[in-house]
């Protein structure tokens, strides 16, 4: 039987109830001033979609692969032995 120690670490915030809550006010508030606001936020999305694009290229270079993850030693290479 393995049993994991008991962990001393709180929970996040955001996994209690009063975070999840909380979480839920935010996506709603959100939505209301979007939607108060619609006519102003247009203006202003060919903008955000500007800048995301840096902003993806600064990022999103964390989670793709170029090959090197992983690899902890290089190559072996070939004998020229022949």
């Amino acid at each position: 039987m393995n049993a994991s120690p008991p962990s001393d670490r709180q929970p996040s915030f955001w996994r209690s109830r009063p975070g999840i809550a909380l979480g839920m006010l935010l996506v709603i508030a959100l939505f209301y001033l979007a939607r108060e606001h619609y006519g102003h936020i247009s203006l202003l999305l060919p903008y955000a979609i500007l800048l995301l694009c840096p902003l993806m290229h600064l990022f999103g270079h964390h989670h793709g692969g170029h090959g090197h993850h992983g690899r902890t030693e290089p190559p072996p290479k070939d004998d020229e032995r022949g």
